[in-house]
């Protein structure tokens, strides 16, 4: 076969003709254009609009793809998105989600106009999306959608088969649920298998073949709620309120995607970076979240900087030592920042507690000892022979052992204390490392050099 038939087609850029769609009000063609596109491509080419045209293609398309594309936005896009429409668009398109969803984006709504768009709903559906949004989004109320295949005890298998055989729209929303079983109260006395539905005779009651269901309530955590999908194979679990009563299924899916929301926020904040950022967002919305954590920092590195300073004599005496200087800081903290990423770990298994300060950082300084000693030989090894003074590599590496000791201290530690007292362990860890390995590691060199100059020249 002829090399050219093996490369995939040229992707045709499709811009123009969205551009060309929107400024027409074409509803038709944008339909045609982006329809066919998978949701993500659909959403990059939706935000690579201005805000006002992707408001035009929001409010042009049908309302199932519109919902799509919110559904596949980051939960504060999608939220700035549907805060721009009007409330009868808005409520149409939240319409076409599953419950979860629209708490979600209703939950980050400001009040009133959240309530604007609730109004416009169905009464039924505009409960429900209240009783979730209410609930936090780390526990299963939060996660949980309200849409429940459900049964009770005295119906049979054929009542099930005819419901999985319908073509009603509002099926899909189970997402694969097994059926669950109800007692008259609406508590959830058992749930039964689609083999056991298969292989049962239609005039079987569900009671006869239903085994009793594993519930979580709506408090519980997403921590134990991965635990549990870890260890059964289920597709979902039934949520209890505090009376017993089913209210809801939290899936698989939704835990999964909001362990990987967590873990992504934690990084970006240990980078500075403050919500669901991206590009498309306004420019000095970007900028002044950005410039909050960059302003604080200056004064963490003007007092860094400050160590350095004081020990200019040492510096200018042996030059040698501002080629070691950012390898000390810089090792120091990726030492500080693995032990950052075990404390942020654990906290969110729930396997330490503040109170479990001390006990991690015996744990902490056991390896720091360790490792700070090897990599502390290594580098003065490395000082010794590119420098030819065995003298400075016993600066360099000591002080980087040290600095190793009191990186992996901080790290593992100062989560706890943060969360301790309140404030966010993820956005405040990163920071506060950096700058104190770097003034340590600044103030071990330069002191110990001073203490060593005459071996030093």
């Amino acid at each position: 076969m002829d090399e050219l038939e093996l490369q995939d087609p040229p992707q045709k850029d499709i811009a123009p003709l969205i551009r060309k769609a929107v400024d027409e009000n074409d509803a038709a063609m944008l339909a045609e254009l982006l329809d066919p596109l998978p949701y993500s491509e659909a959403l990059r080419e939706l935000l690579s609009l201005p805000r006002e045209d992707r408001d035009k293609v929001l409010n042009l398309l049908p309302a199932e793809l519109a919902a799509e594309l919110i559904e596949e936005a980051p939960n504060e896009m999608a939220v700035d998105l549907v805060e721009r429409m009007e409330p009868e668009r808005a409520a149409e398109i939240l319409e076409e989600l599953d419950s979860d969803i629209q708490a979600d984006v209703i939950g980050e709504m400001d009040e009133e106009e959240a309530e604007a768009i609730l109004k416009e709903m169905d009464e039924e559906d505009a409960a429900d999306v209240r009783r979730l949004a209410a609930y936090d989004d780390g526990t299963a109320g939060g996660l949980m959608m309200s849409e429940v295949f459900r049964f009770t005890v005295n119906q049979t298998v054929g009542k099930v088969l005819r419901d999985l055989a319908s073509e009603d729209d509002d099926f899909e929303r189970y997402r694969g649920q097994h059926p669950y079983i109800t007692d008259a109260e609406g508590r959830p006395v058992g749930v039964v298998s689609l083999r056991g539905l298969l292989t049962a005779k239609r005039s079987t009651a569900l009671s006869e073949i239903m085994v009793k269901p594993i519930t979580v309530t709506v408090h519980t955590l997403l921590t134990d709620l991965e635990d549990i999908f870890d260890e059964h194979p289920f597709l979902g679990v039934p949520v209890v309120d505090d009376l017993g009563l089913l209210v809801g299924v939290v899936s698989r899916s939704a835990v999964a995607d909001a362990v990987l929301e967590r873990s992504e926020s934690e990084s970006l904040k240990r980078q500075g970076v403050v919500g669901d950022e991206l590009r498309s967002m306004p420019l000095w919305l970007r900028s002044r979240r950005r410039l909050a954590w960059l302003s604080a920092n200056i004064v963490l590195n003007v007092i860094a900087a400050s160590v350095i300073s004081a020990y200019e004599e040492t510096l200018a005496a042996v030059i040698a030592l501002a080629v070691f200087l950012p390898m000390v800081s810089d090792m120091s903290g990726c030492s500080g920042n693995q032990a950052v990423g075990v404390t942020m770990r654990e906290l969110s298994l729930g396997l330490v507690r503040p109170v479990d300060a001390f006990r991690v950082w015996i744990k902490e300084i056991s390896v720091g000892l360790i490792n700070g000693i090897a990599l502390g030989i290594l580098i003065g090894i490395v000082a010794w022979i590119w420098k030819g003074n065995p003298a400075l590599g016993l600066v360099i590496g000591a002080a980087l052992a040290l600095n190793t000791m009191l990186a992996v201290s901080i790290g593992g530690v100062v989560p706890l204390l943060l969360k301790r007292l309140g404030q966010d362990p993820a956005a405040a860890s990163g920071p506060l490392l950096t700058t104190i390995t770097d003034m340590a590691g600044f103030f071990f060199v330069l002191s110990f050099a001073t203490l060593m100059m005459p071996w030093l020249l």
